[in-house]
Formats: C-alpha cells, structure tokens, sequence
C-alpha cells in the first residue's frame, strides 16, 4: 500500500489560551507521518502567531508551519486557503482540527484509517451525535438545532448521516480537486455547502464516532444566523437541483468529474 501524504490544517482565531495544548496533544505518530502540520492563524486579535512560532522553536518540529493570514478570512476562507494549499503541495489527504481544542487530536489516527486504507473515502466526517453529545456538555439548544438541521439536510439531500455539523473532517485532496470549494461561503456554513458539494458529485463519505467537548473556549458562531444560512443552502440546492435558478458553487458545469 503506498504511503500517503497528509497535511493537518489548524484553523485558528484568537486562539492564544489554547493552542499549545492542541499541538501538544496531536500524537507522536502523527507527527511522525504528517509531511506538514499548517496553524493558520485567520488574522486573530491576539497572540496566536506568537505562540505557535514559540511552541515550533521550543520543540524543534520542522514539519510545523505557522501562517498569519494577512486579513481576517472567516471560518470557510481558511479553510480554502487551507485546502488550496494542499493540492497546491500534492498531498493526498488533509485533516482538518479546530484550534481551540473542541475536537480531541487523539482521534486523528482512528479517523485516517478509512482514507489511508482505501481509494474510494472522500471525506471523513468526525460525528459526535453518533456518540453522547450531552454527556460531552453539549448545550440543549445546540443539540436540539442540530437534530432538526441535521433532519431537515438528509431529507433534501437524501442521505442518512447523524449530523452535518461537526467540524471534526478529513478530506482526500483528489476529492477536493473534483468540486469547486472555493465557490463556497467563507462563513461558517461553508461546511454544509462542501458536503452538499461531495454529495452532487456522488462521492463518499465515512462517518465515524467522535467525543464531544464543550469547554469555557469562545463560540464566534450565531446559532441563528448560521441555522438561516444552512436552511437557505438547501433552499439554494434544491432550486438549483430542479434547474429553477443557478448558484455557482452547486453548478455541475464548475465540478470536475471526469475522473471520478
């Protein structure tokens, strides 16, 4: 089996209280195969950079890159950069972790398996409903948004996942060739635009059992705003699905699926 490429993307803002302990806690073995460990700090308020910079010079990892985004982004336009990025590198398979520590670093090894293992594993997704959100301190409100959001995307998209809204992904970067990220939002609803983007170009998705952990860490997403967004691009699937109205990133004629 040939040995595959991985990047891991920490998108990070404000990030400076949590950081350390994120990188401290990506195990040895992924920082042995990782070819790049990317912080890419999304022009954060406070010392993010810094710390990073630090953390590299202090314990001598060469494989960990730190990149202060000269403006602020937003959640989805790091991750484009981020994604970007790795094709750009040609890496074979890109991890994304959440720099304030909401997602465990100790799942990572678990959650490459399906992608390290096999061609056909677009995205894996890190699921905590599939698991005992509560018990993780995930808040009522949030649990209750995330049910109906998540009841009313596999009905329009008509699949059976436990939720959409983890931020806990890994991507094969052939896979990201194929759809047209970039069209995406750069909001935080950007995640459910690009798997609504995996699934109009038939891919597959693997879900796996993740921990949840709600800690003291700041939330930047407006559960409201964010629940409209998600209910308007499914609105936005669905009409350009019956050919009613076009939107860019869900136009068949932007993906590149002639090798799939």
């Amino acid at each position: 089996m040939t040995k595959k490429k991985i990047m891991v993307l920490v998108v990070a803002y404000n990030a400076e209280r949590t950081i350390t302990n994120l990188l401290d806690r990506i195990p040895k073995e992924i920082w042995e195969k990782a070819e790049e460990i990317v912080v890419s700090d999304d022009s954060s308020q406070d010392k993010t950079t810094e710390v990073a910079l630090n953390y590299k010079k202090k314990n001598k990892k060469k494989n960990l890159t730190v990149i202060r985004q000269e403006k602020n982004r937003g959640y989805g336009g790091n991750q484009k950069w981020g994604y970007a990025h790795a094709i750009e590198k040609g890496y074979d398979i890109v991890v994304m972790l959440h720099g304030d520590v909401q997602y465990s670093p100790e799942d990572m090894p678990r959650l490459l398996r399906p992608l390290e293992e096999g061609e056909r594993t677009a995205m894996v997704f890190g699921s905590r409903m599939a698991g005992h959100p509560l018990r993780g301190g995930m808040p009522f409100y949030k649990y209750l948004g995330n049910i109906f959001l998540t009841t009313v995307e596999n009905i329009v998209l008509r699949q059976r996942l436990s939720e959409f809204h983890s931020g806990y992904r890994l991507y094969s970067v052939n896979a990201l060739k194929k759809i047209p990220f970039t069209l995406c939002s750069n909001d935080f609803h950007f995640d459910s635009e690009i798997i609504v983007q995996l699934i109009i170009s038939k891919q597959r998705i693997v879900e796996l059992p993740i921990d949840t952990h709600y800690g003291d860490e700041k939330c930047y997403v407006n559960v409201i705003s964010y629940g409209l967004n998600v209910l308007n691009t499914m609105s936005k699937y669905l009409l350009s699905k019956w050919n009613l109205k076009k939107f860019r990133q869900f136009d068949k004629g932007n993906f590149n699926l002639s090798d799939r």
